[in-house]
């Protein structure tokens, strides 16, 4: 197939975009670069441009005859969300609807969207299964939610078939550790740990150790991102027109914060000195995903279902590229 990944110089983009060429697909990479890594695409596939310009959207779709879209472009730190809901609005939700009015002009009607867990909000039953309330806390978990509901508005109205992916927390880098997780700032917890054990922090502070959890701190499901990769390329073989599909994607098994910095140890060899903070407002004591649909549906499954397996990955990456992908320049 013909694929525009637009967002495809960030994290889960640029793995989602090699996986894709990797089976043979014809894969055009578009990104305006604020938040992505030119160094994650390959060259001949690059096309920087703003989701916003939807007149040259709308041309890149006709001039490469894409047939279908994976909708990565999105600010994702739900801190930065609450303290400017307005670049969030405009960027995931303005920026999603060009993009799928570019789409609907250029008769291009299939699109797996990059969606969260974070649109459950604080869930009432765990594992969080799809049929679980959506109820976003935060206007990063509601931008996503709302570009859901414009997809499944255009999938009743012009007959779009679209996939909406809902990540628990993505994690880990290509084995090869040329492809991998450079944020800035970073604030997804196996980096964080990672850097301490690299001597570019003191230690890890760990917020909260009184949760109503086995060990007191917050447990997450971590999910590799080659994984999540994989789960959009099966994806796209479903999107008939006229279905929808809503998914959650986890390992389907939770790991809490001193687990994870325990099995960052274990890896790394390196002590990790740990400290303990105040709990951090709105976080759930336990997110842990009911996979069982995307089983069912994708014939999808973790091939990383180890968390020092991911860590391992995450590791040779962190170790080969210090300072990301400024290490390569």
């Amino acid at each position: 197939m013909n694929i525009l990944v637009t967002g495809g110089a960030g994290y889960i983009g640029s793995h989602a975009t090699r996986l894709l060429m990797h089976l043979g697909h014809t894969v055009w990479v578009y990104d305006n670069l604020s938040r992505g890594h030119r160094a994650a695409v390959p060259t001949d596939c690059f096309i920087e441009g703003e989701l916003h310009d939807r007149a040259r959207v709308e041309e890149v779709l006709r001039k490469k005859d894409i047939e279908a879209v994976m909708h990565f472009a999105a600010y994702a730190l739900v801190g930065e969300s609450v303290e400017h809901p307005a670049r969030y609005y405009d960027n995931n939700v303005v920026g999603s609807v060009r993009l799928l009015e570019a789409m609907r002009r250029a008769h291009v009607s299939k699109i797996v969207f990059s969606s969260t867990t974070a649109t459950y909000g604080n869930p009432r039953t765990v594992p969080i299964s799809e049929d679980e309330p959506q109820r976003p806390i935060n206007p990063y978990g509601f931008s996503k939610l709302v570009v859901e509901r414009a997809l499944e508005d255009y999938r009743a109205a012009y007959g779009f078939g679209y996939a909406a992916l809902r990540y628990f927390n993505a994690a880990g880098a290509t084995w090869g550790a040329d492809l991998g997780e450079d944020h800035d700032p970073e604030t997804h917890l196996i980096p964080i740990v990672l850097q301490v054990a690299l001597g570019q922090r003191d230690r890890i502070v760990i917020f909260g150790d009184d949760y109503p959890t086995p060990d007191g701190t917050c447990v997450r499901d971590y999910v590799h991102v080659d994984d999540l990769a994989t789960a959009h390329e099966e994806a796209l073989h479903l999107l008939d027109e006229g279905q929808g599909l809503k998914l959650n994607l986890g390992m389907g098994k939770g790991y809490s914060v001193r687990q994870v910095v325990e099995a960052c140890r274990e890896v790394t060899g390196h002590a990790i000195p740990v400290a303990v903070g105040p709990r951090r407002p709105g976080d759930p004591d336990t997110l842990i995903a009911d996979n069982t649909r995307a089983g069912d549906v994708l014939k999808w499954r973790p091939r990383y279902s180890a968390l020092t397996s991911i860590v391992e990955s995450a590791w040779r990456w962190h170790r080969a590229h210090p300072h990301g992908y400024a290490t390569d320049g």
